[in-house]
């Protein structure tokens, strides 16, 4: 007899079903996994087999197969642990078999027969109430999968003692609920940043459309601390993206307590970072940094120090939206629209530009620094302001700048904006004008004579690229958006370009 448990596989966040088979056969004792295991899923043996001898099971003296199926897909991880042993309980007659079709498992198991989470519950649940099956899951991770949908049975036992009482009917295992984790006690408010009136302005565009923003400045200007404050007044995640973003975090590993927050993610790498913690990869091809980014923002802090290689191969998920990690033997991708927020000095020793300040290598600093920096890279930053260093009389000018919460309220309404036209228009996959294609954009944001004859005129002489004429287009819809204008104006244009032109000097030097 053949027993058979359903768990699953993941490529990228997909969940793909893996159909775990156990056969107890006359023979020398053993223990043999086959079906292209990992070396994790090669170590559950011993797992199992102490976990079961903790519950009071032992297996008997005989050959115990149990494979993976199919066969040619590698097996990775610590989750095969749990379906592996409920299918050996159904195979020694401790839990019915026949219950067990019903449902898909997953779990990590410990030596005493516990059941400890792991990572990609969410896109598991999801996949399995897709099959029409519940789940077994650990108890830690129950909240999550509680998310997938009201009507999924879903099962979070502690231990495998618990999985066999519920199936006698001597101890029920009530559902799990869905939980939320509240925000932050301390959000970083605007209101504690004093002057930088054109960068706080850059911000909220960059909000209000989910433009990339490039901030240029000497040590201490308040670069980083704007782009800290910038979570706080982005628009809290919708369901449909909420549930894209704990699937990314949850096969990254990244909830806690099986917790979901509809804040957006902010993720701030540091410059060390290589290009597959970057990108994602790795020997389990985990998604990286663009994909925990994914509908949030990721924030580059000195910028130029981060490897010329690892800046370069964000092009292609800024332009797709789309992490594609290619090997030999398979193919991931996983999701990645994330907004771009990067600061830099203007040289090496930060002070270039500054009055009374001359750089010991005289103009090369700044140069040989900036051209870390490729074009194509720069050409796709919609938004490149000055940050200036803050002067004494802003810091001494009594009361709070404006809070985050009044500018929230102003992009929460241009986003809304945003929204309600592309869904007229059919378009429900985007809903900020910075990820709207560019042949609709033309369409949308068309500027009236005025702004028309400026803009010809600023392409011919800032030598714009297709993708630059096209990404000020978009800059101009959202200032409009926050306006609450139908119509792109020359003012609009006017500012969008101004944007752009402040870094034309990065441009020239790389």
């Amino acid at each position: 007899m053949v027993a058979h448990v359903t768990t699953v596989s993941f490529q990228g966040i997909e969940a793909v079903p893996v159909d775990v088979q156990v056969q107890i056969v006359p023979g020398l004792p053993g223990f043999l996994i086959v079906g292209l295991p990992d070396k994790t899923v090669a170590e559950s043996r011993e797992r199992v087999r102490s976990a079961l001898h903790a519950s009071g099971l032992a297996l008997p003296p005989k050959r115990v197969i149990v494979n993976l199926a199919p066969a040619d897909l590698p097996k990775e991880g610590s989750h095969y642990d749990l379906p592996i042993a409920v299918a050996l309980m159904a195979a020694l007659g401790a839990i019915p078999g026949e219950q067990l079709r019903d449902y898909v498992v997953l779990g990590e198991l410990a030596l005493d027969g516990t059941i400890t989470t792991v990572a990609g519950v969410l896109p598991a649940a999801i996949g399995a109430n897709a099959l029409g099956r519940g789940l077994i899951c650990p108890a830690a991770a129950g909240p999550e999968a509680a998310w997938a949908s009201g009507a999924l049975d879903i099962l979070a036992p502690r231990s495998l003692i618990a999985i066999a009482n519920h199936f006698k009917g001597t101890q029920i295992l009530s559902r799990p609920i869905a939980a939320l984790m509240g925000d932050p006690p301390h959000l970083a408010d605007l209101a504690d940043v004093k002057g930088q009136e054109l960068a706080k302005r850059a911000l909220e565009i960059a909000a209000a459309g989910g433009h990339n923003l490039l901030m240029t400045g000497p040590p201490g200007s308040g670069k980083s601390m704007l782009a800290s404050r910038l979570p706080s007044i982005l628009p809290p995640l919708s369901p449909r993206e909420l549930l894209e973003v704990s699937m990314v975090a949850s096969i990254g590993g990244e909830l806690v307590g099986g917790k979901l927050t509809d804040r957006r993610p902010f993720r701030s790498p540091h410059h060390s970072a290589s290009m597959a913690a970057m990108v994602g990869g790795g020997l389990r091809i985990r998604p990286g940094e663009v994909s925990l980014a994914h509908h949030g923002v990721l924030f580059l802090d000195e910028l130029p120090e981060f490897s010329p290689q690892v800046l370069d191969s964000l092009r292609q998920p800024l332009e797709s939206g789309e992490a594609i990690i290619a090997r030999a033997n398979h193919r991931v991708s996983y999701p990645a629209h994330f907004q771009l927020v990067a600061a830099m000095n203007p040289c090496r020793c930060g002070m270039a530009g500054e009055p009374g300040h001359t750089c010991r290598r005289g103009p090369r600093c700044a140069s040989d620094y900036q051209e870390r920096l490729s074009g194509p890279f720069i050409d796709r930053i919609d938004l490149r302001i000055e940050v200036p260093s803050v002067m004494a009389s802003d810091l001494i000018q009594p009361g709070r700048s404006e809070t985050s919460a009044t500018v929230a309220g102003r992009v929460a309404l241009a986003r809304e904006i945003q929204a309600e036209r592309y869904a007229a228009l059919g378009n429900g996959s985007f809903v900020t004008n910075a990820r709207c294609p560019s042949s609709l954009m033309e369409a949308i944001a068309e500027p009236d004579a005025g702004g028309q004859a400026l803009l010809g005129e600023a392409a011919s002489r800032m030598k714009l690229s297709a993708r630059g004429y096209h990404r000020v287009l978009k800059v101009a819809r959202t200032i409009a958006d926050l306006d609450g204008a139908a119509q792109v104006g020359r003012i609009h244009l006017a500012e969008a370009l101004g944007y752009r032109s402040s870094g034309e000097r990065l441009l020239a030097a790389a």
